[in-house]
């Protein structure tokens, strides 16, 4: 069993088999993304998003993504199917997919979002990248606990700047919200687990909130910055106290 309460580097895929049968109570994991290359065109901005997508991919974050081993790996450790997964939309139909295929389709899910008030203005006969996809698979016999402000589908924030800057990792979700997400799908002492913990936000997410926690990440310097993060260390090495969304400059 892989220790828990730690961040671990290494291959999540080869990790993952460390985890016993029906041992996790609840996954929740930010994969590799698929982007879509449109709509970047050749102004500026149109550049500035090339150099991104072309940092994803070098990164290994863009593509390489092993749907049927990680699905099958999360069933097998999932005592009750609870997996939430943060995708691009060109994934829905094969992680939909992968997931009937293991469980019979009995299992109900949700698609929650991050709404972005200012996202990248990249219009270029494309829709605004204002909106990111959050799905909840969830098994009968999962409870979701009750609060009216944990139950809402949808959560609005600017983009998450922030915690980019402190962190420095290019698709960071804001802590807010992954323990909104956590505090309503999971109990108290609940065993959480991040396949590609990146730079740790879930990892903190349920250290905050009672519940207990595995982390996996592939790349060092990632595995560093999340190790440190839990430690309330930033990336540049300066110890971190006010983290979370700052009401006065509307920044994240």
């Amino acid at each position: 069993m892989l220790e828990i309460n730690k961040i671990h580097l290494g291959d999540s895929y080869k990790l993952i088999k460390q985890i016993p049968d029906k041992s996790i109570d609840c996954i929740y994991t930010d994969v590799p993304y698929l982007i879509d290359g449109g709509g970047q065109g050749n102004s500026a901005l149109g550049k500035r998003l090339f150099k991104r997508n072309q940092s994803l991919k070098d990164s290994n974050i863009y593509n390489g993504f092993d749907y049927k081993t990680f699905i099958n790996e999360s069933m097998r450790v999932l005592k009750k199917l609870n997996l939430f997964i943060w995708l691009s939309k060109l994934q829905f139909i094969e992680i939909l997919n992968e997931v009937y295929s293991y469980n019979n389709g009995n299992f109900t899910f949700d698609l929650l979002t991050w709404n972005k008030l200012n996202p990248t203005p990249g219009t270029n006969n494309t829709w605004l990248p204002d909106i990111e996809y959050c799905i909840h698979f969830r098994e009968k016999g999962v409870k979701l606990n009750d609060g009216y402000e944990l139950k809402s589908k949808w959560f609005t924030s600017p983009i998450n700047k922030h915690d980019k800057d402190l962190y420095d990792h290019l698709t960071i979700k804001p802590l807010e919200l992954v323990k909104r997400h956590l505090e309503h799908a999971t109990q108290p002492n609940d065993l959480v687990l991040d396949c590609f913990s990146g730079s740790g936000t879930t990892c903190v997410a349920a250290k905050e909130l009672g519940r207990r926690f595995i982390g996996i990440e592939i790349d060092p310097e990632y595995h560093k910055i999340s190790v440190d993060r839990l430690n309330g260390i930033t990336s540049s090495g300066q110890t971190s106290i006010f983290t979370d969304f700052d009401m006065e400059d509307g920044k994240i």
